[in-house]
């Protein structure tokens, strides 16, 4: 029997709206071939992306975020200010062995980060809830803490710095979940949060030094193998792409909530 390949596409930078759009297509694809499909990407500008069910007027009344480009991710979750981390995507059918419990996507995938990190000198671990945790509804996703987030070592008496945080959504047929592995602290307004450049002191960092051993690693915890496809998911898609970008851009779907 062959091993299932886990297909991934390394996409360049593009906009908020673009990147959602591609998203819920990659989720759709899931849910058409049957596997697992995974999509790591950037952004063309610091964009916050705010949760599913977070109300509009959070974020308005957020001063660390004011002035940046905002768009509401399918996924639920805390906000995120994008321009210094790695974002991915993953989309399962709801019958795969990762679609049916939430908790098993974010173990699986923030535990094979945990693996790489430690080969970079980065102690991180999976969080587990204490009764010192802050909010479990704080605005910024790296001021929460929820069973399974990504953590640093804590420097002292200060709480572990969260650096990976991932939400999900199920879609259909299918399960979405979007992950942020902070790479540095944010270089824009708002609070500090350390990321990996910072806590271990690896300035020439590279993405790929990140992605390519971690995604190994999840394909192989499903006996399978990375398909790496060449170029950008949306290429071939961007009519479809762009007609539910149309839906990210538009003020209703922004103030839904």
């Amino acid at each position: 029997m062959t091993a299932p390949a886990l297909a991934v596409w390394c996409d360049g930078a593009a906009n908020g709206a673009v990147n959602m759009a591609a998203d819920e297509v990659l989720a759709d694809e899931a849910a058409r071939l049957g596997s697992g499909l995974v999509r790591v990407y950037g952004w063309s500008t610091a964009t916050v992306s705010l949760g599913a069910f977070q109300p509009l007027a959070a974020a308005t009344s957020c001063a660390a975020i004011a002035g940046l480009p905002l768009v509401r991710r399918p996924s639920g979750g805390g906000a995120i200010l994008h321009g210094t981390d790695l974002t991915y995507a993953i989309a399962v059918p709801k019958q795969h062995p990762w679609g049916r419990t939430p908790q098993t996507l974010y173990d699986a995938l923030h535990g094979a980060m945990a693996e790489v990190l430690a080969e970079l000198g980065l102690a991180a671990r999976l969080h587990v809830a204490t009764a010192d945790d802050p909010p479990a509804d704080a605005f910024l996703c790296f001021d929460r803490r929820s069973p399974g987030d990504l953590v640093g070592p804590a420097a002292g008496p200060a709480a572990a710095p969260k650096i990976m945080g991932s939400a999900q959504r199920r879609l259909g047929a299918s399960v979405l979940q979007h992950g942020s592995l902070l790479l540095a602290a944010t270089r824009f307004v708002g609070p500090r949060h350390p990321g990996v450049v910072d806590l271990t002191g690896l300035p020439d960092l590279s993405t790929e030094s990140i992605v390519a051993p971690w995604l190994a690693r999840v394909a192989a915890m499903l006996d399978g193998h990375v398909d790496r496809r060449p170029g950008s998911f949306t290429a071939g898609r961007e009519p479809l792409v762009e007609e539910r970008a149309a839906r990210f851009r538009d003020p209703r779907w922004t103030g839904r909530r």
